[in-house]
């Protein structure tokens, strides 16, 4: 017989990768640097009922929809989860998900805790969940303040909701402490490689297995 494929042609279904953390914590410095290195790789675009800004692009920041049309959608079972902020909807759409799952694609979610919690209860096998810890709230307030972008009364407020978000940790597969960002970021990737090599996530395991005890060695 000829050779086998290479592992990596394995089929095998994606999984839908769910970084969070509070605000300053690290989490969108380090989904930036997958999406450049990792090329399986690819950012959920959420749809929102917010109006679209000038510099946004409609399906590249965001898929721009009317409250009507978001309501049927919610209604009709096709959004994996969904939040409203600041009088507008957010949500991520079911059919590219699950379309990238089955085609072996991976997916990116920058998303809170409670967007977690819907994924998880709507695809459970598909979910793999980081959270991203500060080492210390000061170092935390610290980063928060280096941005120079807000006002004490907003640091403040950030931090005490960061300290909400993180009683929510015990939820996730996977804790990362962001107390160096290039040992974090090569923490989630060793995470990736690992949960990419899972035997539930390759269903093509059963035919290069059943080639492999077919093939004929002398």
């Amino acid at each position: 017989m000829g050779e086998r494929p290479p592992s990596a042609s394995i089929r095998r279904r994606g999984l839908m990768l769910v970084l969070s953390s509070p605000s300053g914590a690290g989490k969108s410095t380090i989904a930036r640097n997958l999406l450049e290195e990792d090329k399986g790789f690819e950012l959920s675009v959420s749809l929102t009922t917010r109006p679209r800004r000038g510099s946004e692009i409609d399906g590249v920041h965001y898929h721009f929809v009317t409250k009507r049309d978001f309501d049927h959608q919610r209604d009709d079972d096709a959004l994996l989860e969904w939040a409203e902020v600041h009088g507008n909807f957010y949500a991520t759409p079911r059919a590219p998900a699950e379309a990238a799952m089955a085609e072996g694609r991976d997916m990116l979610f920058d998303i809170d805790w409670q967007g977690a919690d819907q994924l998880r209860e709507r695809m459970p096998a598909d979910i793999v969940s980081i959270f991203i810890l500060p080492p210390s709230m000061a170092a935390l307030r610290e980063r928060l303040m280096r941005r120079a972008e807000d006002q004490d009364k907003v640091i403040e407020a950030r931090l005490a909701n960061a300290r909400a978000e993180i009683e929510h940790w015990r939820k996730y597969d996977y804790v990362v402490i962001n107390d160096d960002l290039q040992a974090a970021f090569k923490a989630v990737q060793a995470i990736v490689t690992a949960e990419r090599l899972k035997r539930d996530r390759r269903p093509g395991l059963f035919d290069f297995v059943s080639g492999l005890l077919d093939e004929r060695t002398g």
